[in-house]
């Protein structure tokens, strides 16, 4: 039996999605978040020995990391091979945007996201110029020069193709989705249509809308 174990507003949002688009059968235990510090519970350790969802067992089999489950739910289940180009290009696009999603662009969405709780954290008055100080020029120097250019890339190859390799939904567009729903969360996407069209899709697919009904709902921190 598949076992899901799904936090709250996290990235294993991604992986009802694919157990929904695979159509497997599976069941999700469902943690929450701590409501002051927003951590994840230390029960999930009893599943893997850093705690961090998505976690997903399958028999007497455990894979952490959201890529390595979307690999193995895909290398297991996906017989017809819907999910995962089989060769070329849009293959070699596959693995890039299977990676690039917690390796380029996520990392710069947790710094965005804490630098500004950093600035709106309950601190002493004398304190919070400074922080907020801080945490501009941090992003203004630091996040946003980086972040900005991988938006405009993103956006230019969704502007040639429907998904992010070509035609078809892959496994590629589910690990993206969570990072580009982020985004819109925390950043004014006015300028990047495709990347909203995208957003439009896959909020639009069915087996999205069951796996966010099986929680009651997505949302990202």
């Amino acid at each position: 039996m598949i076992t899901l174990h799904h936090l709250e507003k996290s990235r294993s949002q991604r992986i009802l999605w694919l157990l929904e688009e695979l159509g497997l059968e599976y069941r999700v235990i469902l943690y929450e978040r701590d409501p002051k510090t927003m951590a994840a519970p230390e029960s999930l350790a009893d599943q893997h020995p850093l705690a961090k969802a998505p976690i997903l067992t399958d028999g007497t089999l455990t894979v952490a990391e959201s890529g390595a489950i979307i690999e193995y739910l895909i290398d297991q289940y996906d017989s017809e091979a819907r999910l995962r180009p089989t060769q070329g290009q849009a293959l070699l696009d596959y693995r890039y945007w299977l990676h690039f999603a917690e390796g380029s662009l996520m990392p710069l969405l947790v710094m965005k996201l804490v630098l500004t709780k950093m600035a709106n954290s309950p601190m002493p008055f004398f304190i919070k110029p400074v922080a907020k100080s801080i945490s501009a020029k941090l992003q203004s120097a630091f996040v946003l020069p980086r972040l900005l250019p991988q938006l405009a890339f993103i956006e230019q190859t969704l502007a040639h193709q429907v998904w992010f390799t070509g035609a078809s939904l892959s496994g590629a567009d589910i690990q993206m989705s969570f990072p580009l729903m982020a985004a819109s969360a925390r950043l004014d996407l006015s300028q990047y249509p495709n990347i909203a069209r995208f957003i439009e899709q896959v909020e639009a697919s069915p087996s999205f809308q069951q796996a966010a009904d099986k929680v009651g709902g997505f949302a990202t921190l």
